[in-house]
């Protein structure tokens, strides 16, 4: 009669695992010591898992220390897991034994059992042992690294792919947007004339110098310390097997790496992931910025700035008819805290490395791929399905932009601060814009050049006053000093 259920032995004894499962009795062991958050690994984990244990294989047998038999069948499972076919046996927790070691031992009883059927053996049967032929020349503290840099590589251009389309669609909207002179805003107060262009334009080039320091940070995880086994001594391992596995990782993966200048360095250390997680909640920033932004220039339509419109996707309200929301910026802000929360985590993690080794690179795996995930799948619809469709506003922005007093900058080189102080006073008091109040007091003669003592005429206050998007160019007007 068939049970549910496999007896497999380690050094702790005897335990029960799946009948059909791929992973043994060290996985098992996990998955009950480790039911905490439900989660599982990350498809560039698993890849990245697979990638390494491919290349050892290739490795070990070019070197003479594994037979052609056992490395064929570990080649072709782990082509296998590579390539998403046994991601369900993947199963361990990342909350869970320090350093990695159970997800190591999943992949390796993975492989083992997969290159035993290959071999005509059965399940738990481990024709291809897990330690001695799977994990041939490693060490989980040598193999979860070198993932994790792997892994984050894999994604690198679909990541800097996302970021560079929404800096496009930014320059795009910067170019549209260019003839629609508006209000500037700072301390949330009216400020001096801007074109809604230049800020579109500023966020294109913020977004594009985050995908710059992305792309700076990914360097430092080219540096692979595969080979330096438990400590960064390489024991176990063959002289020439770091090099030769960074060659044929770089073959396989056609990723740019290169070997490691200081292995126990690479053991012990986790700054170069704390860095690039660095980079990824720098784009967070901005973006949680760009976002705000948006919602704010959006808000209203009938009490708020509505300056420009986003795109309607859905319905805003359970119980308000009509009432549509900014859900796009609104995800986006969500989806940028929860990547900055990760950074937060890779931080803390990656201090706290001990001696030779980081215990907690399970979590700092986890954080990071999670945080390559959320801001490519955030990124992208956010520029598909709001930057690109947003619209201007340009009788708002022009009619906010009329009863701007502090458009009265322009005059301060010809009347000074301080009467400009009083004529934005008048303006405010009186409901008038500054401008008519500024023509006023000109025609009146009560308006003085600050230099000369001279009054001035309605036609410089036309001047300096008449050319809205000249004030958005930068320059000196009146006084004698620019025109």
């Amino acid at each position: 009669m068939m049970t549910g259920f496999r007896i497999e032995r380690d050094s702790l004894g005897e335990l029960q695992v799946p009948a059909d499962a791929l992973y043994g009795i060290q996985t098992q062991r996990a998955v009950n010591n480790f039911p905490i958050s439900g989660l599982r690994p990350w498809r560039a984990f698993i890849w990245s898992m697979g990638l390494i244990k491919r290349a050892a294989a290739e490795v070990n047998r070019d070197l003479g220390m594994l037979d052609g038999t056992r490395a064929a069948a570990i080649v072709q499972a782990a082509r296998e897991v590579m390539d998403g076919q046994w991601d369900s046996q993947f199963v361990v927790d990342p909350f869970q034994a320090g350093a990695g070691t159970s997800h190591n031992m999943n992949i390796n009883e993975v492989i083992a059992n997969r290159a035993t059927l290959l071999l005509g053996g059965s399940l738990g049967e481990y024709r291809v042992h897990p330690n001695d032929h799977v994990n041939m020349a490693q060490s989980t503290n040598d193999t979860i690294p070198t993932a994790i840099r792997l892994g984050v590589l894999w994604r690198l251009e679909e990541l800097l792919a996302v970021v560079f389309e929404l800096a496009a669609a930014l320059q795009e909207k910067s170019r549209e947007f260019d003839p629609l002179v508006k209000s500037g805003r700072t301390h949330l107060q009216d400020a001096v004339p801007v074109r809604l262009g230049q800020e579109f334009g500023a966020y294109a080039t913020a977004v594009e110098r985050d995908a710059g320091r992305l792309q700076r940070a990914a360097d430092g995880l080219r540096r692979l310390g595969i080979g330096g086994t438990a400590v960064g001594s390489g024991l176990n391992a063959h002289q020439e097997y770091h090099r030769r596995m960074v060659r044929r990782l770089t073959e396989l993966s056609r990723l740019e790496l290169y070997t490691s200048d200081n292995l126990f360095e690479s053991m012990q250390s986790m700054a170069d992931a704390a860095d690039f997680s660095a980079s990824l909640r720098t784009l967070a920033i901005t973006l949680t910025r760009i976002a705000n932004d948006f919602r704010l220039l959006a808000s209203g339509p009938a009490t708020g700035l509505d300056e420009i419109r986003l795109p309607a996707v859905q319905p805003g309200s359970s119980i308000m008819p009509g009432k549509v929301n900014p859900v796009l910026a609104e995800m986006l802000n969500m989806a940028m805290f929860h990547v900055q929360g990760c950074d937060l985590v890779v931080s803390l993690a990656a201090q706290a490395g001990q001696l030779e080794l980081n215990v907690m690179m399970p979590i700092i795996a986890h954080n990071l791929f999670e945080a390559m995930q959320v801001t490519i799948a955030a990124v992208r619809e956010f520029t598909g399905r709001c930057v690109r469709g947003l619209q201007a506003n340009s009788d708002k922005a022009a009619g906010w932009l009329e009863h701007n007093a502090i458009v009265v900058t322009a005059l301060n080189p010809l009347i000074g601060y301080q009467a400009g102080a009083q004529l934005v006073k008048e303006a405010l008091a009186s409901g008038r814009t500054v401008r008519q109040v500024a023509v006023e007091r000109a025609l009146a003669g009560e308006l003085h050049d600050q230099a000369e003592g001279r009054p001035i005429s309605q036609a410089e206050v036309e001047a300096a006053l008449g050319n809205m998007r000249r004030l958005t160019e930068g320059g000196i007007f009146g006084g004698g000093m620019g025109g």
